[in-house]
């Protein structure tokens, strides 16, 4: 038996769901449908099969269900009480052994979404999707990739970006990086000029572009005029042509550490922009609630003129590939995200740790700009998130790191040929003074030979 060329399986008839998601789309969004990498065409999620017959006979089934696949009890679920005793007393095995939805535990679902349009009042009469489930902020990157990328497709970002972009969509499905300069020369903010430069030499084709705000790795987020300007830029590529996904990897959302930051996702104005853009937030539990080894995420649509029917038919193409790599997220995992979302001290609780991490970018901030490092580094800006970049002088950002591993046991992240990355969100504030003297030393070791 011979196997299908490429060519001949693109070719190959849509499955019936996929035709009738696909058609869904062409009727009330058909900028979507035309932004759908092949493989996001032929997307579906299997309604008529398995997990469908199960939920039906979950709801149905009032004598005997014997479609689910897990092994159960009298009371529920089948579980070790090794394995229960870790966790807190009151969660019910239903609510951690169980398999979830592929697109997520709809109370999470919903106490997401309420959340989102708490944070961002421009929302306000905008209809957006259900946010989907994912394995954290990496897999909702991997999912955007695959619905929307073809080989050869371009993927517009920062040049401080995080290494995971690349591995996600030029290695795994050949997509084009293309950079460029995130800050202005002077180092003095969000470099408008060269995103506006960038968009318009891509005019009038499709393209990704990745904005992630507060960024890794140089902890800067737009002011709301450059949050502005950036609203602005992306409606003047659409209304020249350019038909846009925009990828909101709002990763460490929250994390503002100046009064001048824009405080409001930007998916909130880019999800009504204009019907060439489809707005995808990537957005999760990992960071916003301290869970990182949960591995909780979501990704939301929105678009100018976005219908139900439109949104759904996105929703249901994700939760087929998510069907079809990880069957779906840890319910337990969702479970404990979903008890804290709704715990009435949640936001009082997030409040004191941001706090914490918001003095700890204030002492970093007065540590870096020391005159007495003048001749060793530049700074980035930086006004949020976890992070911050110098840029080393006279010396390589990599010389610097091992120097710094091998002579004062400090760990840092040389990225490119000169800047350093240090996680101020990992140092308590009392070390943060001795960090920038190591660095120091360090440079001035390496530049002395």
């Amino acid at each position: 038996m011979s196997l299908s060329s490429p060519a001949e399986t693109a070719r190959a008839p849509y499955h019936p769901l996929a035709q009738l998601a696909n058609a869904a789309l062409m009727a009330d969004v058909p900028v979507a449908y035309e932004l759908l990498s092949e493989r996001g065409k032929r997307l579906y999620f299997p309604a008529k099969g398995i997990l469908a017959q199960g939920a039906e006979a979950k709801a149905k089934a009032k004598r005997y269900n014997a479609t689910i696949g897990i092994a159960t009890d009298a009371q529920g679920p089948m579980y070790l009480q090794c394995v229960h005793d870790s966790f807190a007393p009151g969660i019910s095995p239903r609510e951690l052994y169980d398999y979830a939805p592929s697109s997520g535990k709809p109370e999470l679902r919903k106490a997401w979404a309420d959340k989102q349009r708490a944070e961002t009042p421009s929302l306000q009469g905008q209809a957006i999707s259900q946010p989907v489930v994912t394995c954290a902020l990496t897999h909702g990157l991997s999912l955007l990739g695959d619905l929307f990328l073809d080989p050869g497709d371009e993927v517009l970002v920062s040049d401080l970006m995080w290494e995971n972009y690349t591995l996600c969509w030029d290695i795994r499905l050949g997509a084009r990086i293309a950079t460029f300069p995130l800050f202005d020369r002077r180092l003095t903010g969000f470099n408008q000029d060269g995103f506006i430069k960038a968009l318009a030499e891509r005019r009038g084709r499709k393209l990704v572009v990745a904005l992630n705000f507060p960024n890794n790795p140089s902890g800067y987020s737009p002011t709301r005029a450059e949050g502005g300007a950036i609203v602005n830029a992306l409606l003047a590529a659409a209304e020249s042509g350019s038909k846009l996904v925009v990828a909101l990897d709002d990763a460490y959302y929250g994390m503002f550490f100046d009064p001048a930051c824009e405080t409001e996702s930007l998916f909130g104005r880019i999800a009504r922009l204009h019907p060439n853009i489809i707005a995808v937030k990537i957005d999760g539990a990992t960071k916003e609630t301290f869970v990182w080894g949960l591995r909780v995420g979501f990704l939301t649509f929105g678009t100018k003129n976005g219908t139900p029917a439109a949104y759904a038919a996105l929703e249901q193409k994700t939760a087929g590939l998510i069907r079809a790599t990880i069957s779906n997220v840890s319910h337990a995992s969702q479970t404990v995200v979903l008890k804290a979302l709704l715990h009435p001290d949640f936001r009082r609780q997030q409040a004191e740790k941001v706090d914490i991490l918001r003095r700890r970018a204030q002492v970093t901030a007065t540590e870096c700009r020391r005159e007495a490092y003048a001749d060793c580094w530049d700074v980035y800006p930086f006004n949020a998130g976890y992070f911050m970049c110098i840029r080393v002088k006279g010396c390589t950002a990599e010389a610097v790191r091992l120097r710094l591993l091998d002579e004062h046991g400090l760990g840092t992240i040389a990225l490119g040929e000169h800047d350093l990355r240090i996680a101020f969100s990992c140092l308590l504030e009392e070390q943060i003074p001795d960090v920038f003297v190591r660095i120091a030393q360090a440079v001035r070791a390496v530049r002395a030979g």
